[in-house]
């Protein structure tokens, strides 16, 4: 198919900022400027006072097949994925059985074939089960098409096993994710500790729980010379050795999700279910880091950690119920209001959606070079619109910001050339 965007404002990061066109063919970018002359056969798509961009990168899902398929499966993680401007999604792999070999792997690309959406690409694990004792075969991972390894949701405790993690990886040229906390001193906790968790008489996760693992981690990076991602960073410790870990010249980078940079620990009062997720929200110090570290670089990408749970599951109570919500189809909203308060620019909020995540795992995605894989996702950044989660392409509604009113909503998402999402359609 050939496509043929007119009149957008085109925004590749470190490339092309102003009004032009993009010309698809054959499933890759052929053309990118101001005044192209269309195809008589192309499908035209007139992007007129909407912003053309790179398709978005997410280093962070859960789409929980196999073995949760009642919370979500790779056809419907997908299908959330392209409703908000996502063409390629990194799935964790605490999946059931786990991602931790060669044939849980080939089933997830298999599944993320037969949806023909967004790009699914695997992450496995770090140790077999994610139990934290021996490594899986992280070159047979590789070899069938796994991004990175972690053990998300189970971090790795044991400080030998994880350097030896970064050394495989390092051989194999991928990088290590981290979900860090020390689970000892969060065990038991289920929002942040504080004030707010001793008035409610909730158990708490101190920050330092976060901080003491991303040391942990740095000073691995540092020894291995690995590439270390730390996912969902949350604190500001951890946005301060991050920055301390980049001025050294350590090969970190990090990324933070929209609830931990939108909403406080405030939101957990009424006891709603749909505010825990983990690491917990936290204070408005640490809010206010997240945003800086956004601002200044130290945090390289915005990632969703999209978790999907059923409805049943959440309705438990608060100490219950299971950690996590869904990001996908409101990431995208919650970045631009960062625009809107000053925070990032237009540019730099794409670049942290798009070609920041791409580069941090070293895929040939984020960007509309001629030549590039077209995928492309235009957005109306003046939309506005109520979060409904009844709406959500997700199978799940677990999000804490149903009924806000919020701006900016994709229209279009072309995978690979391909119109995978319409909002017209």
């Amino acid at each position: 198919m050939t496509i043929f965007i007119t009149g957008g404002h085109i925004i590749d990061p470190g490339r092309y900022n102003g009004v032009g066109d993009v010309l698809i063919n054959q499933g890759r970018i052929a053309a990118l400027g101001s005044a192209l002359d269309a195809p008589l056969h192309a499908k035209k798509i007139s992007a007129k006072g909407r912003l053309v961009v790179p398709g978005f990168v997410d280093l962070h899902v859960h789409f929980r097949e196999p073995g949760f398929e009642y919370k979500e499966t790779i056809q419907s993680g997908a299908a959330a994925a392209v409703a908000g401007g996502f063409t390629t999604v990194c799935c964790m792999p605490n999946t059931n059985p786990v991602n931790d070999n060669q044939a849980i792997t080939e089933f997830m690309l298999e599944r993320a074939r037969a949806a023909g959406l967004a790009n699914v690409l695997p992450i496995g694990a770090i140790t077999k089960g994610s139990e934290g004792k021996e490594l899986a075969e992280i070159g047979d991972l590789r070899r069938a098409g796994c991004v990175a390894i972690s053990d998300d949701g189970k971090p790795v405790m044991n400080s030998l096993v994880m350097r030896r993690a970064m050394e495989y990886a390092l051989a194999f040229d991928i990088p290590v994710v981290d979900h860090c906390e020390d689970l000892h001193l969060a065990e038991g906790g289920c929002m942040n500790e504080g004030l707010i968790s001793t008035e409610l008489g909730l158990p708490g996760i101190p920050s330092a729980a976060e901080d003491v693992m991303v040391a942990r981690n740095v000073a691995l990076a540092e020894l291995t010379g690995a590439r270390l991602h730390l996912a969902h960073i949350s604190t500001e410790g951890s946005v301060r050795m991050v920055r301390e870990a980049k001025a050294r010249g350590i090969r970190v980078t990090a990324e933070a999700c929209p609830h931990h940079f939108t909403i406080t620990e405030e939101s957990v009062r009424g006891y709603d279910t749909c505010a825990k997720m983990n690491p917990p929200l936290r204070t408005w110090k640490d809010v206010q880091a997240i945003k800086q570290g956004l601002r200044d670089g130290t945090i390289d990408v915005i990632a969703t950690d999209h978790a999907p749970h059923a409805t049943q599951e959440k309705q438990q109570g608060f100490t219950e119920a299971p950690f996590g919500i869904v990001g996908l189809e409101t990431a995208l909203s919650l970045t631009l209001a960062l625009v809107e308060e000053g925070v990032l620019t237009l540019e730099d909020a794409v670049a942290k959606l798009s070609t920041a995540p791409a580069a941090a795992f070293g895929l040939k995605k984020g960007t509309l070079a001629v030549g590039a894989d077209a995928d492309v996702t235009i957005v109306d950044s003046q939309a506005q619109w109520e979060v409904d989660p009844i709406k959500f392409r997700s199978k799940s509604r677990n999000t804490p910001f149903a009924g806000w009113k919020v701006k900016g909503r994709v229209c279009t998402t072309i995978v690979g050339g391909k119109i995978a999402f319409d909002t017209e359609s």
